[in-house]
This record gives structure tokens, C-alpha cells and sequence, in this order.
């Protein structure tokens, strides 16, 4: 066996099934566990996708929201057991890989069309 399918083979066993299919412009609500003390409890982070990135157990979607007129955009690491559930919100209708340029607009100008021709899932 290489050493690549060895590596490939740990990785399935951490890879999560329950995610839906994910695009570029869609807004998502992604649950993030969180720690407080000896608690744990899980903390909704609603946003529009504004890219994805790599693959497999490495896969990332940065989320961008705008909180008290402030953009905010976290990275997450879909894989990761921090993450609770992603569920679409709403699908965007876009026209490019990576939706950088909505960090320079304001206001309504951040708006994406919705799509209609996708599930939600």
C-alpha cells in the first residue's frame, strides 16, 4: 500500500456524511460547539458563503456576516468535531468561485439573488 491511500483510508473514518452540498453564495447557519466550564452547548453562526477551499478532511467555508454594522467572516473546518450541524438557509444565485468583493459593500448592495433550482436539502 502507499503511503497516500494508508493516509486516505485514516482520513475516511473522521469524514462527516450528514453535510449537505455546499456552494459558493448560499447562507448557512452552522453550529459551533462551545466550552463554558464543565458545559458544552452549541452556538448558531448565520452567514453567506464567500469561499470554499481545499477537499476531503481538510475541506473549509469561510462565512462572512455583518454583526452591529462590523463584517465578521470565521473559517470552519467542516470535519472538525467542533462543528455541530450546517444546514442551507438559502441558496445564492453567483456567478464567481470566491465572493471577496462583498467585503468592500455595504448595505443592500451585499444582497444575492436567491436560487430556486437547487434543493435545500
Amino acid at each position: 500500500m502507499k503511503a497516500q491511500e494508508i493516509i486516505r483510508s485514516i482520513e475516511a473514518e473522521y469524514l462527516k456524511s450528514d453535510l449537505p452540498t455546499l456552494h459558493v453564495g448560499d447562507t448557512v447557519r452552522v453550529g459551533v460547539k462551545i466550552q463554558e466550564g464543565n458545559k458544552e452547548r452549541v452556538q448558531p453562526y448565520e452567514g453567506i458563503i464567500i469561499a470554499t477551499r481545499n477537499g476531503g478532511i481538510n475541506e473549509t467555508i469561510t462565512v462572512r456576516r455583518v454583526f452591529q454594522g462590523i463584517g465578521v467572516e470565521r473559517v470552519f473546518l467542516l470535519h472538525s468535531p467542533k462543528i455541530d450541524s450546517v444546514k442551507v438557509i438559502r441558496r445564492g444565485k453567483v456567478r464567481r468561485a470566491k465572493l471577496f468583493y462583498l467585503r468592500e459593500r455595504v448595505g443592500k448592495a451585499t444582497r444575492v439573488k436567491q436560487r430556486f433550482d437547487r434543493p435545500l436539502e
